[in-house]
């Protein structure tokens, strides 16, 4: 990996760059999906990006950990490491702290609000965003349950696409 002009950039360009490779990052998962579902079906579409999703988590979680010393367990370790997560700063997951759960909302998605632009229905986005859940916390501490409240094609309030509850496992 050649990383010599990210080591050039001083920080407002380093910062335009990691806007560049989010939005990047989103946009490739966005037509990955897309031509899937046009050179195949939805269904099959849906069951690779399920599988993928319940894979990379996982692994992506490992990395921050180790990248970024996060060593807590439990629900603070989750929220620690979630904040470092991708999807976390594409979406703008509102994370709400309580003692014994932790909250993970989605007022707005970028998805499904560029689908309803296009004139697509909504994705079904639920069991492959639990598969992605259940692997990234899964790898902070096994005992983190996760539990959807609502997502696609669950109805949902027009201010929330969709809502997860995070409890451990015998408390």
């Amino acid at each position: 990996m050649d990383l010599s002009l990210i080591d050039s950039l001083e920080t407002p360009a380093l910062r335009e760059y990691i806007k560049f490779l989010l939005w990047h990052y989103r946009v490739m998962d966005s037509f990955w999906y897309l031509y899937i579902t046009e050179l195949f079906d939805e269904a099959t579409a849906d069951r690779l990006n399920e599988k993928v999703w319940g894979k990379i988590p996982a692994l992506g979680a490992r990395d921050l950990i180790k990248r970024f010393h996060l060593h807590e367990k439990g629900l603070t370790g989750l929220v620690q490491a979630m904040r470092y997560w991708p999807w976390h700063i594409l979406v703008g997951y509102r994370i709400e702290e309580n003692p014994d759960e932790v909250m993970i909302s989605v007022p707005s998605c970028p998805t499904q609000e560029a689908r309803l632009k296009r004139g697509l229905k909504e994705y079904h986005c639920k069991e492959m965003h639990r598969r992605e859940f259940e692997s990234f916390a899964r790898e902070i501490d096994p005992r983190i349950q996760t539990e959807c409240l609502f997502a696609p094609p669950d109805a949902h309030p027009p201010e929330m696409t969709c809502q997860w509850r995070f409890t451990l496992a015998g408390s």
